[in-house]
């Protein structure tokens, strides 16, 4: 484990992209099986440990330190793991100077072992490790088992790493990634020479998805309209709709963009899915709600999201729709290696033959130049889905479909954010890097009560601002705070006073959680405001202008 702490540790400070594939290539090549198996497991965020949460960790820490200086010491400090790894009474013997061969565990031991151990075991098993382990050791087994590591590499970015041991391309390790567990014996044995490629048995498996770039200024230019399909970009999650057969049985699966099997959650696609004999086929498209043939905005989806189970009520309210704009496989044929205009040509084929409900095509967009799509990004004519509509998706007609994000072959050209001019009220301290600094804030919006106008807040925001903004922001929380609330600080404003923040965001929804009534999608800080009064900043009723209609 010390070992992989240390990792860890030279990873979460340093900034070069290509120092981190330096450093997790040579660790993978250093350390052997199942050791360098389990850190690229942590690494890619495939370890989930289902009893240890940062409650327990909270708890063991204020047993044996004062809960006073436990939370104020993580007030400071602001990120959990780090404070209690600083904090943490070392053990009488010091076992940690072992090494991991004496006391102090490997990382495979501790991952078996906690995938065995019951809740009430747990505590236990975790102080004794906390016990064995140096400072640096117990920042990283608090980070594995919190699965929040935060060291700036992206699960991608540890697969490439994974693949330079064998000179492979990391597609090609994306291409079999989801039928493998951890600690990935085969996948080393292939990428080292030792064994053939590994062969997934599952007969409907999720398949690694290809990405667009976003359109920026002068992307464009140069490129032919002839060469590109558009399409509706539409605003629900991405999945994969699987149907296969084994034996005489038919299989249905669903899949976010991550891969993860979300079946269980939408039983109603399932069971679609499951009733169209005979076909066999893998689609890409997007998760939607659909009522009396009209896509409804992503606030409606998000009632069927992240939910293990769905009552028959939920399901007739908001139901299920795929909206399929790609086919990557049918039947026994692989398609990911054909041009998108043949993979789009068989997939309307499919639909029509199909004719199911739940799951129709995404309509192709008729167009004549880059003008033409500017135009229909920001004013679809597609009226009756316009909601749910985020902008145009473009798409080589010759492209194969290849896991990652190749630049040229798929863009993405999405409708402006919405702005508001919102004021400051709440700040907190960020974590990790920016745990000395006040960078997660609350704004909101006017609305006129029986006293008069008063803030109500609407948002949060910690993102969009660059590191000089952060400490002017950071400046301006700590010279104007009137009040304090544990970590919370209330800076102040009304009568004048006050900072207003412009604040984009992606859309808006009704919620009965917030006392505004309105949700954020993706707020983020646009730019800071310093020249605009606070008594000028937006009222609710503009928010409230903005919201779908349903």
């Amino acid at each position: 484990m010390n070992r992989f702490a240390e990792l860890l540790d030279r990873l979460a400070f340093e900034p070069s992209r290509n120092g981190k594939l330096r450093l997790m290539t040579d660790y993978f090549s250093r350390r052997g099986d199942p050791e360098r198996g389990m850190a690229l497991a942590a690494l890619t965020g495939s370890l989930v440990f289902a009893h240890a949460k940062p409650g327990l960790i909270r708890a063991l820490i204020e047993e044996r330190v004062d809960p006073a200086l436990f939370r104020l010491s993580y007030d400071y400090v602001g990120d959990l793991s780090e404070t209690v790894a600083l904090l943490w009474p070392r053990a009488a013997q010091a076992p940690a100077e072992a090494g991991e061969q004496g006391f102090a565990p490997t990382l495979a031991e501790i991952v078996e072992r906690l995938s065995r151990a019951g809740k009430r075991d747990l505590p236990g098993l975790l102080a004794g490790w906390l016990d064995a382990l140096d400072e640096t050791g117990r920042w990283a087994l608090l980070k594995l088992i919190t699965g929040s590591l935060r060291v700036g590499v992206s699960a991608r970015l540890a697969k490439t790493a994974a693949a330079a041991l064998g000179a492979r391309e990391p597609d090609e390790i994306e291409e079999v990634w989801h039928g493998l567990s951890p600690p990935y014996p085969d996948l080393f044995a292939w990428l080292e020479g030792r064994g053939p490629r590994p062969q997934t048995q599952d007969p409907a498996p999720f398949r690694a998805p290809m990405l667009a770039h976003p359109v920026e200024a002068g992307d464009l230019d140069g490129l032919s309209p002839a060469d590109f399909s558009a399409e509706w970009k539409w605003d629900g999650i991405r999945v994969q709709a699987i149907r296969a057969e084994q034996g005489g049985r038919a299989i249905a699966r669903l899949y976010s963009r991550a891969g993860e099997d979300i079946s269980a959650g939408f039983p109603d696609l399932v069971a679609s899915l499951l009733s169209m004999s005979g076909a066999r086929f893998a689609l890409d498209g997007e998760l939607l709600v659909v009522r009396a043939g009209a896509v409804q905005s992503f606030g409606a989806l998000q009632q069927r999201l992240n939910r293990k189970s769905v009552s028959a009520r939920l399901i007739a309210e908001h139901p299920a729709h795929v909206r399929a704009y790609d086919l990557l496989a049918e039947d026994e044929a692989d398609l990911r290696e054909r041009p998108f205009c043949e993979r789009r040509a068989r997939l309307e084929a499919l639909i029509a033959r199909l004719d199911a409900p739940a799951l129709d095509l995404s309509p192709a967009i008729a167009f004549a130049g880059w003008d033409d799509i500017a135009r229909l990004r920001l004013e679809p004519d597609h009226a009756r889905d316009a909601a749910a509509i985020e902008g145009v998706m473009l798409k080589r007609l010759d492209s194969p479909y290849v896991p990652g994000r190749p630049k040229g072959l798929w863009w993405k050209w999405k409708r402006d954010p919405h702005v508001v001019d919102a004021v400051l009220m709440y700040a907190q301290r960020g974590h990790g890097k920016r745990s000395s600094y006040y960078s997660d804030f609350t704004f909101g919006v006017w609305r006129d009560g029986a006293a008069g106008a008063e803030l109500t807040p609407v948002g949060k925001a910690y993102f969009g601002f660059t590191d000089a903004e952060l400490r002017a922001l950071d400046r301006y929380v700590r010279d104007n705070t009137v009040e304090r609330f544990g970590p919370v600080r209330v800076v102040g404003a009304g009568a004048g006073r006050g900072l207003v923040l412009e604040i984009a965001f992606e859309g808006l929804n009704r919620s009965t959680r917030h006392k505004s009534g309105v949700a954020m999608r993706f707020p983020r800080i646009a730019r800071i405001r310093w020249d605009k009064p606070a008594s000028e900043a937006d009222r609710l009723a503009t928010l409230e202008a903005m919201l779908p209609q349903v």
